[in-house]
């Protein structure tokens, strides 16, 4: 007898059980990011929006990194803390607004745009929000180190939207 699998109908509670997802209104996965949000434009932090986070969820964390840097992933933005009521952040999103935000690999607190080297060619910016069963109690300006140990047991999920950014030769 065939193994048939399960119907599930679009919209419904039994799709949106595993449906955590991260998108933004300004590029979708996969896709160059615009350069407004970039080192190039005017650096400001992209709108994110998420849907259906996993039961259970007390608050988030967002990491955004770019894995093809030359001296290894180097981190955009860091927010620990976000409450598990959020469903979204604005573009310019600044520091201070919601949760608590640590020091990007830039060296400041906040977001820091694709800036990659001229001519290196594309890379990929990883926008990573975590689901966490409890709030992590990190200080502003913390580290990557801080957030990574502070999420270990503590993740139910994780929704990514990948974009990415190409500056040219000059």
């Amino acid at each position: 007898m065939p193994i048939v699998a399960p119907f599930v109908l679009p919209g419904t509670w039994e799709e949106s059980i595993m449906a955590f997802r991260l998108s933004s209104p300004a590029f979708t996965t996969g896709s160059p990011v615009p350069v407004r949000v970039t080192c190039d434009g005017e650096d400001l932090a992209p709108a994110l929006t998420w849907t259906h986070p996993p039961d259970g969820t007390a608050a988030f964390a967002l990491v955004m990194d770019d894995p093809d840097a030359p001296s290894g992933t180097f981190t955009h933005w860091l927010l620990g803390d976000l409450p598990a009521t959020a469903t979204g952040l604005d573009e310019g999103f600044a520091p201070g607004a919601l949760g608590v935000s640590g020091t990007n690999d830039f060296g400041r607190i906040g977001y820091g745009g694709p800036c990659p080297p001229k001519g290196h060619g594309v890379h990929h910016y990883r926008f990573r929000l975590h689901a966490l069963d409890t709030a992590i109690g990190l200080r502003e300006g913390f580290a990557r180190h801080d957030i990574d140990r502070a999420m270990q047991g503590r993740i139910l999920g994780t929704a990514t939207l990948t974009g990415t950014y190409e500056r040219g030769r000059r």
